[in-house]
C-alpha cells in the first residue's frame, strides 16, 4: 500500500527488510478465502469504465468487511493504484483530522481510499458528500465500510449515480470449511462448526483457535466458554451497548422479534418505547416484521453471556416472552407460531419445525421448471414410482406445494401439505392422503389436522435447517390455523425424523403406512391437544423451564382460543383480491366460487361500514382497515405513511379494526348469496377516496 495515506492495514507498506507487520500481512493473504462475487464487481469499480465511484459496504460486524478491504487494497495496489486507508476507530470526529489523512490523494492519478469502520465517523458523512470527495481526482474509486445501512442522502443530490451498496453476507458453506482448513481444522468437526459459526469469518477463527488450545471442544457447546464469548461481544456489540437495561437487552437477544408491544408486556415497569429506540439504534440490529432482529451471532452471543450471567433472569424473560406471544397468536396471529418455535431448545424438535435455516434458505412458490428438477432429484435417490404420486400436485393443485431455495436460488427440498378443508378432490383418491383424510375426518369433531403428502430435503447438512423449515411451512400454508393432530411421513430409516416424531409423542398409524418402491413410508400422527399446536409449543417452552404445564385455556380469559370469526375475518381480509381464496373461506356463502368470493367480499364491506362510529379516532380505524385491506396502498408502510401514523400505531390500529370487524361479523352473520349489502356503493366511493 502506498504510504501516503493513513495506515489502516498492517504490512502494506514498502520498507527495505522483511518486517514483523510484513509477515503479518502474509499471514493475512493467506487466510483470505472466498469473497469472488464482491471481488469481482470491486475490480471492475477500478475499471476504466466503473459501474460505480463510491461503494458502500454495510455487514454485521464479524462478517469480513476488513478483511475484504483488505483484499481489494492488496488487489489495487498489484494494478497499479494508490491506496489510501482510513480506520474509522481512530479518527477524531473532526474534518480536520480526515483532510490531514488524505491530503495527498490529490496528488495520485489513480487513488482508491478505504475508509473502514465508518460507523464510527458517521458525524463526518456531510463532510465527505459536500466537501473531500468531490474535490477528489476524477479517477477516485472509495470504498466506505460499516455496520449500519447507508444514509439516504447517499442516494441523493447526484450521489445516486455514482454511489452503490455492497451487502457482505455470511460465508457460504463451502468457503466457510476453506477458512476452517487455511487454520488448520480439517476433522470431522467443520461442518458442525460451520453450522454454528452462520457464515461469520469472526466465528469460524475463533472456533478454529479454541480446537487448536482444546481438541475436546466441539460447537454443540460453543457459547459455553467464556473465552469465546468475551472475543464475540468485545468484538461485535461492547462499543455499543450503554443506554439499555440488561432485562430489554436479554428481550431481544432471546425473542426472534423485538416490538415495543412485546417490550411493554414483558417487561411492563420500564420505559419500552425508549429501550426500543436505544435497540433500533445499534449497529447490530436491522427491521423484521413489525420489529427489529439481532444479527444472529450477536444474538447467539449475548443470549449466552445472559445465561452465563443471570439464568434465572433469562428463564423467567423466555417464560413471559412465550405467554405473550401464545396469547397474540391466539387472538389470530398465525404466523407467531415461527416466533413461538423460535423459543424452544430441544434439537430434536428444531430439527424437523422450525425457521432458524431462513438465514440460508427461503420457502417459495412453484416455478415451471420445478417440477422436472424434483422428479430428477427423486429419481437420482430412486424414488421415482413416488413422484408419479406426487406429480399431480404439483400439476393440479400447485397451491397446496412449496419448495425450499438457497441463496444462490437452486431447489433444496419441497412440501406438498394440505387439510382436511384445502384438500384437492383427487388428493382423496390418492395412495397415502386419501386413507389419511378419511382418518382426519373421523376425529374432526375434536379438532383440524395438517397432513403432510410430502417432505422432502435434498441437502445433506447436518443441522436440518431446511427440514425445519418444510414443517413450518407446511403447518402455515396447510390451512389448518391451530391444529389439533399433525399426520407425518416419516422414513423409519431417517434418525432425525424417528426422534422428532417420538419427541412430540407422534403415534404410529401401522394402517396407514404406504409400502413403494421395497420402502415403507408410516403414518405418524402427533396429538397437540385441546389447545391445538399454539399450547403445544407454550407447553414445550415451560417444560424446558421447568415449569409445570400451563393450565388449558379457559373462555374469557387471556390466551384464550381464537374465535372462528376473528380467524376467518382476518384471513378473509389478506385474501380480499384473491378469489378463489375467499371462496374457501367459511364465511362464503353461495353455489360457485365466484358468487361465494363476493359474498365475502359484500360482507367485510357491510361490517367496515357499521362496524365504526363517527368520532375522529373510529374514522381512521375504519381508514386503516380500508387502506390495509379493501383498497390497499402498495405496502403497510405506504398505508402508514399516507394516514400520516407510525407503523407501530398502525399495525396497532389494524389490529383493533380487524377485531371490530370479526365483532361486526359475530353479531351478523352472512347474508344469504344474491342479498345486497347496505354498504356495497358507500365503500367503492367517497369513504375510500377519503381514506387516500
Amino acid at each position: 500500500m502506498n504510504d501516503k495515506g493513513h495506515q489502516a492495514f498492517p504490512g502494506a507498506a514498502r520498507t527495505g527488510g522483511r518486517t514483523l507487520a510484513a509477515r503479518v500481512a502474509d499471514r493475512d493473504r493467506r487466510r483470505f478465502v472466498g469473497r469472488a462475487g464482491e471481488l469481482s464487481f470491486l475490480e471492475r469499480c477500478l475499471a476504466d469504465d466503473p459501474p460505480a465511484s463510491v461503494v458502500l459496504v454495510c455487514g454485521p460486524g464479524g462478517i469480513g468487511k476488513s478483511a475484504l478491504l483488505r483484499e481489494l487494497a492488496r488487489r489495487a495496489e498489484a494494478g497499479g493504484w494508490d491506496v489510501f486507508a482510513v480506520d474509522g476507530r481512530e479518527l477524531a470526529p473532526d474534518p480536520d483530522a480526515l483532510e490531514a489523512i488524505l491530503a495527498t490523494v490529490r496528488e495520485s492519478a489513480r487513488p482508491l481510499v478505504l475508509i473502514d469502520s465508518f460507523e464510527c465517523m458517521t458525524a463526518l458523512a456531510g463532510y465527505l458528500r459536500a466537501g473531500l470527495l468531490p474535490s477528489l481526482p476524477d479517477r477516485t474509486v472509495a470504498v466506505i465500510s460499516g455496520r449500519g445501512s447507508p444514509d439516504p442522502a447517499w442516494f441523493a443530490g447526484g450521489w445516486e449515480r455514482v454511489a452503490t451498496v455492497l451487502e457482505v453476507g455470511g460465508l457460504p458453506a463451502r468457503d466457510a470449511l476453506r477458512l476452517l482448513e487455511v487454520h488448520g481444522l480439517t476433522d470431522e468437526r467443520a461442518p458442525a462448526i460451520v453450522e454454528w459459526a452462520g457464515g461469520s469469518p469472526l466465528a469460524l477463527a475463533l472456533a478454529a483457535d479454541t480446537v487448536a488450545s482444546d481438541g475436546g471442544w466441539n460447537p454443540a457447546g460453543g457459547m459455553d466458554r467464556p473465552e469465546i464469548l468475551r472475543s464475540l461481544i468485545h468484538r461485535l456489540v461492547e462499543s455499543d451497548l450503554g443506554g439499555v437495561s440488561l432485562s430489554a437487552l436479554g428481550v431481544a437477544a432471546i425473542a426472534r422479534v423485538t416490538t415495543a408491544e412485546l417490550l411493554r408486556a414483558v417487561l411492563p415497569d420500564g420505559d419500552p418505547g425508549q429501550a426500543y429506540e436505544r435497540l433500533r439504534s445499534f449497529t447490530f440490529t436491522e427491521p423484521l416484521g413489525d420489529g427489529l432482529t439481532l444479527h444472529e451471532l450477536v444474538r447467539k452471543a449475548l443470549r449466552a453471556d445472559l445465561r452465563h450471567r443471570d439464568q434465572e433472569r433469562e428463564r423467567e424473560l423466555r417464560r413471559r416472552i412465550i405467554d405473550h406471544l401464545y396469547e397474540r397468536a391466539c387472538q389470530g396471529d398465525p404466523l407467531l407460531v415461527i416466533d413461538m418455535a423460535h423459543l424452544i431448545e430441544n434439537p430434536a424438535i428444531r430439527w424437523g419445525f422450525g425457521w432458524e435455516g431462513s438465514i440460508s434458505y427461503r420457502i417459495d412458490n412453484l416455478r415451471p421448471a420445478d417440477a422436472g428438477r424434483v422428479a430428477q432429484l427423486l429419481a437420482e435417490r430412486r424414488f421415482g414410482q413416488w413422484w408419479e404420486l406426487t406429480r399431480r400436485f404439483f400439476e393440479k393443485s400447485p397451491e397446496r406445494v412449496a419448495v425450499a431455495r438457497d441463496r444462490e436460488d437452486r431447489l433444496c427440498g419441497y412440501l406438498v401439505c394440505m387439510s382436511p378443508a384445502t384438500a384437492p378432490a383427487f388428493a382423496h383418491e390418492d395412495p397415502l392422503a386419501g386413507p389419511w383424510l378419511a382418518h382426519a375426518r373421523g376425529d374432526a369433531r375434536l379438532g383440524d389436522s395438517v397432513l403432510w403428502h410430502d417432505s422432502v430435503d435434498f441437502t445433506d447438512g447436518p443441522g436440518g435447517g431446511v427440514q425445519a423449515m418444510l414443517g413450518m411451512a407446511g403447518v402455515l400454508r396447510s390451512g389448518a390455523r391451530n391444529p389439533r393432530f399433525a399426520y407425518m411421513p416419516i422414513n423409519p430409516r431417517n434418525p432425525g425424523a424417528v426422534e422428532f416424531a417420538q419427541t412430540l409423542g407422534a403415534q404410529h398409524l401401522p394402517e396407514l403406512d404406504l409400502e413403494i418402491e421395497g420402502r415403507r413410508v408410516e403414518c405418524h400422527r402427533i396429538d397437540y391437544g385441546p389447545g391445538g399446536l399454539l399450547a403445544a409449543l407454550r407447553g414445550v417452552v415451560y417444560a424446558e423451564l421447568g415449569l409445570p404445564a400451563p393450565p388449558e385455556p379457559v373462555p374469557g380469559q387471556a390466551g384464550r382460543e381464537p374465535p372462528a370469526e376473528l380467524a376467518a375475518v382476518r384471513e378473509a381480509l389478506r385474501n380480499f383480491r384473491v378469489p378463489h381464496e375467499l371462496a374457501r373461506s367459511p364465511l362464503a356463502r353461495g353455489n360457485d366460487p365466484q358468487e361465494r368470493a363476493e359474498s365475502v367480499r359484500r360482507l367485510l364491506r357491510g361490517a367496515a361500514e357499521h362496524a365504526f362510529g363517527d368520532s375522529a379516532n373510529e374514522k381512521l380505524l375504519r381508514s386503516v382497515l380500508i387502506k390495509g385491506y379493501l383498497d390497499p396502498a402498495p405496502s403497510h408502510e405506504h398505508a402508514a405513511m399516507r394516514l400520516s401514523l407510525s407503523r407501530a400505531a398502525y399495525f396497532r390500529r389494524l389490529r383493533t379494526a380487524v377485531e371490530r370487524v370479526a365483532e361486526h361479523v359475530a353479531g351478523h352473520p352472512p347474508a344469504p348469496a344474491g342479498t345486497a349489502g347496505p354498504a356495497l356503493a358507500s365503500l367503492s366511493g367517497e369513504d375510500i377516496r377519503a381514506a387516500r
